[in-house]
């Protein structure tokens, strides 16, 4: 089956070029140049992986996002970022984007991270986690089937892709593992990414799991190496 992707971009060149190059490469592709757009198309045709410029009219990139995670956690997102937008990142792998690519980025790598998340839909990876029953991930609740998870009281919701990391985490307790590793198993078979999309992810979490970010004592930075993590006692960075 062809798989479809959805370009959402509002600059006539860059879809000109990426619709050409998806093409080119098997892909059935869909095209939206705002967000009221891109929801609609969304809805009618399904697709298998979104692409998602942030600056779009109408309704931007992280409302259709957030759209879209309402009622799909699973299709890929994969966000476009303008260079050094830092927070830009940060916000769109909140809102539940799987992935970013930073303008202006090289063919391969882009066509790198595509397949590495379709590979991972196609897997079918993470599913089971979705119906799962509540587990204790340090002194945090989690609750699967609601993407949600609580600490002393105070509820906060989780991402498909956080919810893997909290799992895969929990099955190597107290083991590291390397980045390579994770992102392999998370991301699909071989991923040809960065690991700065894992670093970010990461970050994500402690800020809704640790009591101090800034010093982690339940996802732990082994350095030069990967993350490891500590039961409720916590731990020490190495």
């Amino acid at each position: 089956m062809v798989e479809r992707i959805l370009i959402v971009e509002d600059d006539p060149a860059i879809v000109l070029g990426l619709e050409d190059l998806l093409a080119g490469e098997g892909y059935r592709v869909d095209c939206a140049r705002d967000g009221r757009q891109a929801l609609e198309l969304y809805r009618n045709h399904k697709p298998d992986l979104v692409l998602l410029d942030i600056m779009i009219p109408e309704f931007s990139g992280y409302e259709v996002c957030r759209q879209i995670r309402k009622k799909d956690a699973l299709t890929p997102i994969l966000m476009l970022t303008a260079k050094g937008q830092e927070p830009d990142k940060v916000a769109g792998l909140e809102l539940g984007a799987d992935d970013y690519v930073v303008k202006p980025f090289g063919v391969g790598e882009l066509l790198a991270r595509i397949r590495a998340l379709l590979r991972r839909r196609s897997a079918g990876n993470g599913l089971q986690m979705q119906h799962g029953e509540p587990f204790l991930f340090g002194d945090a609740e989690i609750d699967p089937q609601r993407l949600q998870g609580s600490k002393r009281g105070k509820t906060f919701s989780l991402t498909s892709r956080e919810l893997e990391l909290l799992s895969l985490f929990m099955k190597h307790c107290g083991k590291v593992l390397s980045r390579s590793q994770i992102l392999d198993e998370i991301w699909g078979i071989c991923y040809e990414g960065t690991t700065r999309t894992l670093d970010q992810h990461i970050a994500n979490l402690r800020k809704k799991i640790e009591d101090d970010p800034a010093h982690p004592r339940t996802i732990v930075t082994v350095h030069r190496v990967g993350y490891r993590f500590d039961s409720a006692t916590g731990g020490k960075g190495e």
